[in-house]
């Protein structure tokens, strides 16, 4: 197999991924449940990859506490996507699920909060 075809395969990351995840984003997080769900679940699975990555030095059955954390996470949030009116854009393959999916956990959900974004879709949440 040749590199490129195995980056065919992973599906490479997005372009410019911070920016364009980020001015869909309010779009795609407009319900309540939605937005519990994620100011609950990102910071644990940000705490579960902590954990998982500290592992070594902790121990296994840490890593498996943390890859839990971050596997109730992507399912608790996949659920709350499920119930927006918007769908989110289509996955290209693996390697452009596990980008996005951790670069929203890591940059654009804390990134959201911080602009004041989910304020203002849980005001305008109904």
């Amino acid at each position: 197999m040749t590199a490129s075809r195995g980056m065919a395969i992973l599906s490479p990351m997005r372009t410019n991924l911070l920016s364009w995840q980020f001015q869909g984003y309010a779009a795609n997080h407009v319900t309540r449940k939605n937005l519990a769900l994620h100011i609950v679940t990102v910071p644990a699975f940000d705490a579960g990859l902590a954990v998982a990555l500290a592992s070594p030095v902790l121990g296994l059955p840490w890593l498996l506490v943390g890859l839990a954390a971050m596997a109730i996470a992507l399912v608790a949030q996949g659920r709350g996507h499920g119930g927006e009116p918007a769908a989110p854009v289509p996955f290209t393959g693996p390697g452009d699920f596990a980008s996005r999916f951790f670069v929203e956990q890591l940059v654009t959900f804390p990134r959201f909060v911080a602009s004041g974004g989910w304020r203002r879709a849980w005001s305008s949440a109904s």
